[in-house]
């Protein structure tokens, strides 16, 4: 049966906790790491309400987007709502994983899935973060055996462009001489042997190179694989907060944001600018995003798509001419359930590990109502 580290390792590769902001807490909230996993809950928020849905759901394993701990905590309490959570999520073995900036950063996540959603492409990120971090791995490999070291190792390798499965390979001659206690896949001991070997070369991201080398020896025929590991100076692929990218078609931004209401379901949503401005290039950033407003004009778009924004904030983005959608904190981040799980559902069912349910949480609801304008008359 799988256990919680093992799911936390499919959380890892969906969002690096290195991508994660300084003052972020993603990862294990609560929970044992080695206990076992056949269900799934995944949510926005790890309130009390989820917490009772993922217990009464019989859920090992609840995934959140919002951490259930920010910081240190002095207590727990069952007499707080905070500390009740905590404490009810131990009691009934329920561990609690959060990714949470780090699925904002990541390629692929929440702002990724919020671009595609509202029809964006050719996206970059907003604001870069970090830069990708690329090495050269050489592989020395008899020739009879490139094939498949080179097939274990295809995974691992970068895109250049729009091409996948990059790779080098030339011919070469390798010699070696196995000492005593060696256990040599080709050769004898005390004998200098001569092997035609192939030099592959591939372009990796050094994230994944921990992996990349145990695949490598668990594929390599040689007792003692030989590789060569080479920084380069090769700029990697940008990360960071946001995205940034353009519509299929211009549309008013009055027009465009009736458009996002009904794609993100949200019952109301705010929007600075005029509304007959048409939009084209478009900046977003989930959650809370209005101080990428200077960064969205500088990129030269013509609107920004974020949540929670502020009076003085919507002023600012009217002095700089640039036109601000509010849709919400939860209608821009309330998508990531639907993503996780699949994104969870794939990673478990290629693992083969065994049998585990993925089930998203639909019971929550965004904490803001909405009431329509009325007039009422004077002697009410």
């Amino acid at each position: 049966m799988l256990k919680v580290s093992d799911i936390l390792g499919f959380i890892n590769k969906i969002a690096p906790p290195d991508l994660a902001e300084s003052w972020d807490n993603p990862g294990l909230q609560v929970g044992n790491p080695v206990g076992e996993v056949n269900r799934i809950m995944v949510a926005l928020d790890p309130s009390p309400p989820v917490i009772e849905a993922a217990i009464t759901s019989h859920c090992n394993l609840l995934v959140t987007h919002h951490p259930l701990i920010f910081k240190p905590l002095s207590s727990i309490s069952t007499a707080t709502p905070h500390g009740k959570t905590i404490h009810d999520a131990i009691k009934n073995k329920l561990s609690i994983i959060a990714l949470h900036t780090n699925y904002d950063i990541a390629e692929g996540g929440l702002n990724d899935v919020l671009a595609q959603k509202i029809g964006l492409f050719s996206c970059l990120p907003l604001q870069t973060t970090s830069t990708q971090q690329l090495i050269k791995l050489v592989i020395y490999v008899p020739t009879d055996h490139l094939h498949k070291v080179r097939g274990a190792m295809l995974p691992f390798a970068e895109k250049i462009g729009k091409y996948s499965d990059c790779s080098f390979a030339a011919d070469g001659q390798g010699t070696f001489t196995p000492l005593s206690g060696a256990a040599p896949f080709i050769g004898s001991e005390g004998v200098l042997e001569q092997v035609a070997e192939e030099r592959l070369e591939l372009l990796v991201d050094r994230a994944v190179l921990s992996r990349a080398l145990k695949k490598l020896h668990l594929s390599h025929p040689y007792e003692e694989p030989a590789f060569d590991i080479y920084p380069l100076l090769n700029e990697g692929r940008s990360l960071g907060l946001g995205r940034i990218g353009r519509l299929s078609s211009s549309l008013p931004l009055a027009a465009y944001a009736a458009r996002l209401a009904t794609i993100l379901r949200a019952p109301g949503l705010r929007y600075v600018g005029e509304p007959a401005t048409m939009i084209t290039k478009v900046a977003l950033c989930s959650g809370s995003g209005a101080s990428l407003i200077k960064a969205a004009k500088r990129a030269g778009a013509d609107l920004l798509i974020t949540g929670d924004l502020k009076y003085h904030e919507a002023r600012d983005a009217e002095d700089l001419g640039m036109a601000v959608i509010d849709a919400g904190h939860f209608p821009t981040e309330i998508i990531m359930v639907d993503a996780v799980a699949g994104q969870l559902k794939r990673m478990i069912s290629e693992s083969g590990d065994g049998d585990c349910e993925v089930m998203q949480c639909d019971s929550e609801r965004d904490p803001f109502q909405f009431c329509s304008q009325k007039i009422y008359s004077s002697d009410i």
